[in-house]
């Protein structure tokens, strides 16, 4: 019977991915998801043997493990367990809103593209670097677009074919994200709780992989951005586009600092990451001249900014509380799935960086590598058939879930309206990116194998 909830499980989670795949509400999605989840354990659990529950005692709703402490765990404890993330998370979107506000991002960018001069290439690269830089702090649909509205006419003004700028700009995105606190957290929170290894922190992740992850997907995309560009015809139907936001007032120079503060307190000395955006998002405001209107009119910039920030996240909120109730029953379901899988799962490091390497594709479309669709269900299935080290796994699942899904696929809320926004077709588009996943995912995995392999309880020293 085991192998039969097994099978039953497995086709739901095909069913999952392809309604991620359809571009369906995911939070809606895993809701629907967490009760079959729910229902087919428990009914496994009434008719399987004695001895498959005693092996995995998690499945056994007697005494020691009833029914009603088993569905407040999932429907309740789990998504109470996210709450440190959700605050990150707003409080990443309203720094990312002061940025925008104080003109702060927009100035960096003018100054970037003056640097670069009338060379697209250049100027394509520093802005790819300057995109990075800034999505270390930023994160969220909103920053995304109102960043990429000045970047992309900018590209394209300069002759860059709109496919290959919105490529670049994209993927830049996303080697920032390896260095975003907000991000880090939200990840971290598949494989620990808040308390567990109060030890790895975004700083030791950085410094053992987390630099090493930005540069290689920001210089493989730069190259790739630059092969692209050599191959093609260069057009200029932005160029008018882009004179209203070169006149734009710049923010005072010394405050073009402060994207980085956040991350470079919270990696060189483990200060609070909402502290970061605190001190950070404030001095903004002073510094570029937003407090100026007294002390009721400032309240109300600052409210609005946080307003505006959190709507930027909604639907990112929304998928986090039932994501929490999706992880917290494929703890109930994952003995269901080894019975069916256990036997062909990768069971050492490096037969996971392969496997994961050739099926970096599966990523896209919500599939069951990418942390944000289906794969909270793989890496349950996996860190039930061996013990694999925490940061071991957050590579392995960070690679598919930033580069390939937040970069390069096309169900990402961002990527879908730069494909409106620029007009390019999803299938050139896709052309562009499936080639550079799979470079950087082989190469981050290569990177994976050298420094988070071989860890064991005391992987932090």
């Amino acid at each position: 019977m085991e192998y039969v909830i097994g099978v039953l499980l497995l086709l739901t989670f095909f069913g999952l991915a392809y309604y991620c795949i359809k571009g369906y509400n995911l939070m809606i999605g895993f809701l629907v998801i967490t009760i079959i989840w729910t229902v087919l354990p428990m009914l496994g659990s009434l008719v399987v043997g004695s001895a498959f529950l005693e092996a995995n005692p998690i499945l056994n709703f007697g005494p020691d493990n009833t029914l009603v402490n088993a569905l407040n765990s999932i429907y309740q404890s789990a998504p109470e367990g996210w709450g440190t993330t959700l605050v990150n998370v707003c409080w990443g979107a309203w720094f990312g809103r002061v940025l925008m506000e104080t003109g702060i991002a927009s100035t960096i960018i003018r100054k970037t593209v003056e640097l670069g001069g009338d060379r697209p290439i250049v100027t394509m690269a520093l802005l790819n670097i300057v995109t990075a830089v800034i999505f270390t702090a930023m994160t969220g649909a909103g920053p995304v677009i109102a960043i990429g509205v000045i970047v992309l006419p900018i590209m394209m003004s300069l002759g860059i074919p709109k496919a290959i700028a919105m490529f670049s700009f994209m993927e830049s995105v996303a080697a920032g994200i390896y260095l975003n606190p907000v991000n880090f957290a939200q990840y971290r929170a598949f494989f620990i709780a808040t308390d567990e290894m109060p030890d790895f922190t975004l700083g030791w992740y950085a410094a053992k992989w987390g630099y090493a992850a930005l540069a290689i997907a920001l210089v493989v995309t730069t190259i790739m951005a630059g092969v692209f560009l050599s191959r093609s015809k260069t057009s200029h139907a932005w160029a008018a586009q882009t004179a209203g936001a070169q006149q734009a007032k710049d923010a005072p120079m010394y405050t073009l600092i402060l994207p980085i503060v956040p991350v470079v307190l919270n990696i060189a000395f483990n200060f609070s990451v909402i502290g970061g955006f605190v001190i950070a998002g404030f001095a903004a405001l002073f510094l570029c001249g937003k407090m100026k209107g007294g002390f009721k009119a400032s309240c109300q910039l600052v409210n609005k900014l946080y307003y505006d920030g959190v709507v930027d996240t909604a639907p990112l909120v929304g998928f986090l509380l039932t994501l929490p109730m999706f992880n917290k029953v494929a703890s109930y379901a994952s003995p269901y799935f080894n019975a069916v899988l256990g036997p062909i799962m990768p069971k050492t490091e490096l037969v996971v960086c392969i496997v994961f390497a050739v099926l970096a594709g599966l990523g896209l479309f919500r599939g069951p590598m990418t942390l944000v669709g289906c794969g909270a269900a793989t890496l349950g299935v996996l860190s039930n058939v061996a013990s694999f080290s925490v940061p071991f796994l957050y590579a392995v699942f960070a690679i598919p879930t930033i580069t390939v899904n937040i970069g390069s696929c096309i169900t990402q809320s961002w990527v879908a309206w730069g494909l409106a926004y620029t007009k390019v077709e999803s299938k050139d588009y896709l052309k562009l990116s499936i080639p550079t996943l799979y470079i950087i995912s082989v190469l981050l995995y290569v990177l994976t194998m050298f420094t988070m392999t071989g860890l064991d309880q005391v992987w932090y020293a």
